[in-house]
């Protein structure tokens, strides 16, 4: 003790270190009597012993602790009043005192709070001794306690009266059960207790200077667990059955809740309340427990609480199919709807992301418990829309993120667009968000619609999700992309696009609606848009064309049946709305592609009018060189396809063709676009269209635009890159020489590979290896189709490839 009394008196003072050192004296006191009282203990000295318990826990009256530290204080003699407990035990049970006596002798005690502490201690041991009903003994104690109204002093006697007690309650099953009034006795006992320590621990609050207010706020909240074990306690009685639950817990705990006035309390309790009873006790009173929420402070964070709730319950609904139906029974939906709807109406400065916070959980509840009931989705999303209403676009950004999340609980959920598409309020909520947010929000929209491949097919389901999907169709509110990084446009872009390739039906008819409705919407998209939303539109609608192909029909009006004719009237506006943007190469492929399919379905008036669109791109707007050389080889490869061309139609196209390919900017492109169009005049599959005399003017007018690009090399300090014109104009020779046409001769291909030889010995030729490889694979084909024998054999036997 000495050691200890020194270490106090080292402590400076001042500051913290002063409640280090009064702790530190605390402590000392409790240790130095409690030393004294064992010793009185052991020589069985009870009057010694209960002067000096009532010594040690005078130390407990201190008011300069922190409720931290005032605890480890409280502890210290919490152990020892243990240990004297059993002493006073140990005595009645020997008949040494009577503990009749011993609890008359303790109220001598000088001071109140040893006197109570030492009661509570007798108390224990009375109850135990079962002399006296538990009842009585625990109904003095909870009434005795009143003397004690220091709110920190009076909350830890009042723990320590509740510690003691609670196993020795008149409890059904309990040793200590008495009368059928007992579980009364017992419920009454706690409900008091617990009703004190709440008045006890609210008036801290008001205690001392306003700017420590903040302080005391921390200090209660490290105190509150005192106050919640006593609905802990309450919970675990096995006598309160629903039935008292409902008709004197459950209102008497609510009646103190909401008269306390005090946030801090409210809001702890009500989540004490959540917490620590039965879900299906919370189910059978719910209108009760609602009914308190309304009454509540303003600023209690009342939708923590009934998230907390509704997330109990829907869990318990989630546990069994056989509870849906008591769900069903107190229609747990409206009354939480009501509930929430006066929270609102109580609070009008309720900030908004706190109003969309508690619809989020009731719509995840609603979504848990009745996910069959798309009607109650809906009235939550028209709550929302309600309460939003006469406000401008949400700012907030933590009210936008539960927004987002309220609008993909039903995506998440049902895992199709198609039912959130059913729900009207469901758009009115997302005209809420910013523009940012509405892209998120759509391109969540769509990623659901990837993920779950959904299928959507019919024209006004589309026109709703595409209202839904706005912020990625077009410009909100003259907003523009411009300050939208390019990879993430891109994205979002590119995500339109897949979708349009989800929408189908298998009636034409209503498939063409579809493709209408999706045609009015992106043509709004601007230019910036038209570049990834117009080829899959283009491509969604060939795929109809192809279902449709071989039919026909009269074109005029809008009630038409869906024709070929009809759908590529369709095309033709939408690929021109590329002209905005401009992308004429891409266009020109659209064109090509439309052309093609023209052609599959013997159109011949669209397929020659998209080749003439094709043909105006690539005159007024194509004007880059490798563009050109793009384009002249995708118009040769797509004419090559076409069969349906009559003789005039054709030679116009492939003049035309032709002309482009000579007119390029560089000679070798020139020689490769004019020897390509030679396969337009010879064609294995298509009758009518094998014109040696036309494939051999394209070869040869190909080998005089080398031979010019051979001079200029020659003039530009030598190069090879000519000679390998010459061999690939050869390969052309070989090809059709196969084929059989009778103006292509062994004797003009045994010219041509001389001629190859000579410009590769020029003395203004570089030699370059790939040039060589070319010319020697290419002369051992000959030798190869040589070795076959029989008549392609013969075809190639006079061509020497040896010099």
């Amino acid at each position: 003790m000495a050691a200890a009394s020194a270490a106090v008196r080292m402590l400076p003072d001042g500051g913290a270190d002063d409640e280090e050192r009064w702790l530190a004296e605390g402590i000392a006191g409790v240790q130095q009597n409690a030393f004294y009282m064992h010793r009185a203990l052991d020589s069985n000295n009870l009057k010694d012993a209960l002067k000096y318990s009532a010594q040690m826990l005078s130390e407990l009256r201190t008011s300069r602790l922190s409720p931290h530290k005032y605890y480890e204080l409280y502890m210290r003699a919490f152990d020892e009043m243990r240990k004297l407990e059993m002493f006073f035990r140990e005595e009645t049970r020997r008949g040494s005192c009577s503990v009749v006596d011993l609890y008359e002798l303790v109220q001598h005690a000088g001071n109140v709070l040893p006197r109570l502490y030492l009661l509570c201690t007798v108390g224990s041991v009375y109850i135990k001794s079962k002399e006296a009903p538990a009842k009585d003994v625990l109904k003095d104690l909870v009434e005795m306690c009143r003397g004690i109204q220091h709110p920190l002093r009076g909350l830890f006697l009042r723990s320590y009266l509740s510690q003691i007690s609670r196993d020795k309650l008149p409890d059904i099953g309990s040793e200590y059960e008495g009368d059928a009034e007992s579980i009364n006795d017992a419920v009454e006992f706690v409900l008091q207790n617990f009703i004190e320590m709440n008045k006890l621990w609210v008036r801290m609050q008001h205690q001392g200077p306003v700017r420590e207010k903040e302080k005391r706020g921390k200090e209660r909240n490290e105190l509150r667990d005192l106050v919640g074990k006593n609905l802990h306690v309450l919970s675990q009685i096995e006598g309160v059955d629903l039935d008292m639950y409902k008709e004197t817990v459950l209102p008497r705990i609510l009646e103190q809740v909401v008269n306390c006035k005090d946030d801090l309390a409210q809001f702890y309790l009500m989540d004490c309340i959540i917490q620590v009873f039965p879900d299906e006790y919370h189910l059978q009173t719910l209108e009760t427990l609602l009914s308190a929420f309304p009454q509540l402070q303003p600023s209690v964070d009342i939708k923590t609480v009934l998230s907390q709730l509704m997330d109990r319950l829907s869990n318990y609904a989630a546990s069994s199919p056989e509870v849906l139906s008591e769900f069903l029974q107190v229609e747990a939906f409206a009354k939480f709807s009501n509930a929430i709807g006066k929270v609102i109406e109580a609070q009008p400065d309720m900030p908004v992301v706190g109003a969309v916070t508690l619809y989020v959980s009731l719509l995840t509840f609603t979504l848990r418990v009745h996910p069959d009931r798309l009607d109650y989705v809906d009235q939550v999303l028209g709550a929302c829309v309600k309460k939003l209403s006469g406000k401008a676009k949400l700012e907030d950004s933590r009210a936008t993120k539960q927004i987002v999340a309220l609008l993909s609980a039903p995506l998440e959920k049902y895992s199709n667009i198609v039912t959130a598409l059913e729900l009207s309020n469901y758009p009115r909520v997302m005209d809420y968000l910013d523009n940012a947010t509405t892209k998120v929000m759509a391109v969540v929209i769509i990623q659901s619609i990837m993920k779950n491949t959904t299928c959507i097919s019919t024209s006004d389901k589309i026109e709703a999700l595409f209202d839904l999907i706005k912020g990625l169709i077009k410009d909100m509110d003259g907003a523009q992309d411009d300050e939208l990084d390019e990879e993430d446009f891109k994205e979002e872009q590119n995500s339109v696009a897949r979708l349009i390739h989800m929408l189908y039906n298998d009636d034409h008819e209503e498939m063409l609606k579809i493709l209408c409705t999706v045609q009015k919407h992106i043509l709004l998209g601007g230019p910036k848009r038209l570049t990834f939303t117009v080829p899959s539109l283009v491509f969604s609608a060939l795929k109809l064309v192809r279902r449709l192909q071989g039919q026909d029909g009269d074109v005029t009006g809008e009630d038409v049946p869906a024709t070929p004719k009809k759908i590529f009237q369709i095309l033709h506006q939408t690929i021109e709305a590329l002209s905005c943007v401009p992308s004429p190469e891409l266009a020109l492929r659209l064109y090509l592609q439309c052309a093609e399919a023209a052609n599959d379905c013997d159109l011949e008036p669209v397929a020659y009018e998209f080749f003439t669109q094709a043909f105006i791109l690539y005159e007024e707007e194509i004007a880059d060189s490798k563009a050109q050389i793009t384009a002249i080889h995708l118009i040769i490869g797509t004419l090559q396809r076409m069969n349906i061309f009559g003789v005039e139609n054709r030679d116009t196209l492939t003049h035309k063709t032709t002309g482009y390919s000579a007119k390029l900017l560089k000679k070798p492109d020139q020689c490769r676009a004019v020897y390509a169009c030679s396969h337009l005049f010879w064609t294995d599959d298509q009758d009518g269209i094998m014109d040696g005399e036309r494939v051999l003017l394209c070869l040869k007018r190909a080998l005089r635009i080398a031979n010019a690009a051979q001079q200029m090399a020659n003039a530009t300090r030598g190069s090879s890159r000519s000679v390998t014109l010459f061999i690939e104009i050869l390969n052309k020779y070989l090809y059709f020489f196969e084929k059989g046409i009778p103006q292509i001769t062994n004797t003009v291909i045994q010219d041509l590979i001389e001629l190859i030889r000579s410009e590769k010995q020029s003395d203004n030729t570089v030699a370059d290896p790939s040039t060589e490889a070319f010319f020697s694979s290419t002369l051992r084909y000959i030798e190869f189709q040589k070795q076959k024998g029989g008549s392609i054999g013969e075809k190639y036997e006079q061509i020497k490839t040896s010099s």
